[in-house]
């Protein structure tokens, strides 16, 4: 199989940085556009509420700009010497902006880092990698952080 496009999904924690280690080696190895994103939670409209001294527009242009600081911090310190990549910071439900940008850029594999929640923590959240896992079409591959 040849990788010619593969997207990497970043949610900045730890597990998420070890797991890009694989992204970029297969990256290198297969010498393929690597599209590394980061998918801002849509934060629940608080427009509708009285919320003192906060404007809901502000907040999310604060929090689209700390995504980024965060993005550009990411690139520097993981991708040296590797210049064939884009990145992207977007607002959505995570999982499935993953998958829609994964179709949009022609992905031939979607790498992310998983964090191996397990009992009632993962059957509340779900994870996103596991949502990802069974909606996509695209083959992923999932890196479960080395505890």
């Amino acid at each position: 199989m040849n990788f010619k496009t593969i997207l990497f999904a970043s949610d900045f924690s730890e597990g998420s940085d070890f797991a890009f280690q694989s992204a970029l080696s297969l990256a290198r190895k297969f010498d393929s556009k690597l599209i590394v994103i980061h998918i801002i939670n849509e934060p629940v409209d608080l427009r509708g509420f009285y919320v003192p001294h906060i404007s809901f527009d502000k907040l999310e242009e604060e929090i689209e700009q700390g995504a980024e600081k965060l993005m550009e911090k990411f690139c520097r310190t993981h991708i040296q010497d590797f210049n064939n990549f884009e990145t992207y910071v977007l607002p959505g439900i995570p999982y499935d902006e993953i998958i829609k940008k994964a179709v949009e850029f022609n992905a031939d594999l979607i790498v992310l880092g998983t964090h191996g929640r397990t009992g009632l923590d993962h059957v509340l959240f779900g994870s996103t990698a596991e949502k990802v896992v069974r909606k996509s079409q695209i083959p992923v591959m999932t890196i479960r952080i080395q505890e």
